[in-house]
């Protein structure tokens, strides 16, 4: 019949016949629709009911029947409506002309995106989006990651030509770092030590200032390594108690003085290194004539201690290596004046 204004685009219920076979259940539409309540089914003369004597699958293109329509019967279908194509809904001028929205979404703002399972149209909100979020191959130009970042072994590469990266390592609770495309450095806990180890062999570790100036260098040395240091290396002089028996830990405080205000002892030096060199320098008060005694832990040339300088406010300085088990004087300079 003819239509007043414009004619629409589909206004007929349009017929498909299916051919039963006493073993089919699934039959594919000649359109896809929307759901079961979309088309009226006739089989042998009787109506079927939607979500009872059939079912839609594969996202409305297929008809699947309860049971086999039986050989011989009349079957048909008459479309009362079929999905429309909701891509064209969507245009990139939809989302084009819209107001930017200026900043970092809430966690309240939602998206609109196409459920593949489900084959339709899903909101997402900006909180369910970045909730422990599996990327495979991210490129991040700007902004924050609100959660932690799961890279799971994978590695995060830092630079434009991929050759600069960071990875957790063949093994587990290991970081490798890459640059160049060369491996230099590894970081691992060993024994619940930190340890830092360089990855290429007969090259030097080198700690420079802001203005490239060099610092400090672990020399590799052909296999016999070194530490040499640009700038002066040294212990701050730590200042040790006045008491009867004056503690010493050398591990924190190697360089140390002291000023003795009546007659001490020096306790045995704790926390040591074989190897390790240690100094002390010895204080008379205002009033002098202080006398220290040593433990036994300091050894001395022929076993004998010294005699402090006994003349008020003059220093003694003593140095010693500690050899594992005593601390062996190497040399000493008394009656100094300190000022």
């Amino acid at each position: 019949m003819a239509y007043i204004g414009r004619e629409p685009v589909y206004g007929a219920f349009e017929k498909q016949s299916i051919t039963p076979d006493s073993s089919t259940t699934t039959f594919t539409l000649n359109h896809v629709v929307g759901s079961s309540s979309s088309i009226l089914v006739s089989l042998a003369g009787v109506v079927q009911e939607p979500e009872v004597a059939y079912n839609l699958s594969g996202g409305g293109t297929n008809i699947v029947f309860a049971s086999a329509p039986t050989s011989g019967d009349t079957c048909y279908v008459i479309f009362l409506g079929i999905a429309f194509d909701n891509g064209t809904l969507i245009s990139t001028g939809t989302i084009t002309s819209q107001t930017d929205l200026g900043g970092a979404p809430a966690t309240g703002d939602s998206l609109l995106l196409f459920d593949t399972d489900a084959s339709a149209l899903k909101e997402m909100t900006i909180a369910n989006l970045f909730t422990s979020p599996a990327i495979t191959s991210p490129t991040i130009t700007t902004g924050t990651v609100a959660t932690s970042l799961d890279l799971n072994g994978s590695t995060l590469i830092l630079d434009a030509d991929a050759d600069t990266t960071i990875t957790a390592g063949t093994t587990d609770d290991q970081i490798d770092i890459k640059i160049a495309n060369t491996n230099h450095l590894q970081v691992k806990s060993s024994s619940g030590d930190t340890v830092l180890k360089p990855m290429v062999d007969a090259k030097d570790i080198i700690i420079q200032q802001f203005d490239g100036n060099e610092l400090v260098k672990f020399d590799d040395g052909s296999g016999v390594g070194f530490t040499s240091f640009t700038r002066a290396a040294l212990h701050p002089e730590a200042t040790l108690t006045d008491a009867s028996t004056i503690s010493w830990d050398v591990g924190t405080s190697p360089v140390a003085k002291v000023t003795i205000t009546d007659n001490r002892t020096l306790g045995a030096g704790t926390n040591a290194q074989t190897g390790q060199f240690v100094s002390l320098l010895v204080i008379q008060d205002g009033t002098g004539s202080r006398t220290l005694s040593f433990n036994a832990v300091y050894e001395f040339k022929d076993d004998t201690a010294p005699t402090l300088t006994t003349t008020a406010s003059k220093g003694d300085l003593f140095v010693f290596r500690y050899n594992g088990s005593k601390f062996l004087e190497v040399g000493r300079n008394q009656n100094l004046t300190l000022s």
